[in-house]
């Protein structure tokens, strides 16, 4: 298992799987979100979405990524109230759960954005610091778990 923070657009990766920073309803967003349903194909992935119909903050589901990649896993990440309303622990489970999906599904790669940073309103360097300890904790108990990991920030 590998796990690299890069500078770039998601939707050029290349990976098995593209984590989406989802909101609770599954409906094509703004931001990273929009440009995952663009790119992958917004009526097809939307129609699978629509048919899961919610998931809420802290966890994710799986679909498949069309057009862009083997999946997209939608995480819903916390809005940020400040950060003493369990956002940590919340950021956090997106990133675990989103993981052990892929690992459920025998992804080998997979690209996540910066969850909760955009429109949610969590400060870029502690969602990254949070996003960096759940995937290196992660790994570290998934031994025999053989996954490229990215971090994808957007440039």
């Amino acid at each position: 298992m590998t796990f690299e923070i890069v500078n770039g657009d998601i939707t050029t990766i290349g990976t098995e799987a593209v984590v989406n920073a989802a909101n609770s309803a599954l409906q094509c967003g703004g931001g990273v979100c929009g440009a995952i349903f663009s790119a992958a194909g917004e009526r097809e992935l939307q129609q699978e979405c629509d048919k899961l119909g919610w998931c809420e903050p802290g966890n994710a589901v799986i679909t498949s990524g069309y057009a862009l990649s083997k999946y997209v896993i939608h995480a819903v990440g916390p809005i940020w109230y400040g950060g003493d309303h369990g956002e940590e622990s919340l950021l956090r489970s997106c990133y675990t759960n989103s993981l052990k999906l892929a690992k459920e599904h025998g992804v080998k790669s997979i690209a996540f954005p910066l969850i909760s940073s955009g429109i949610y309103g969590y400060p870029q360097e502690e969602a990254e610091a949070v996003a960096t300890g759940a995937i290196n904790e992660f790994l570290k108990g998934n031994d025999d778990c053989d996954m490229k990991v990215y971090l994808v920030k957007f440039s």
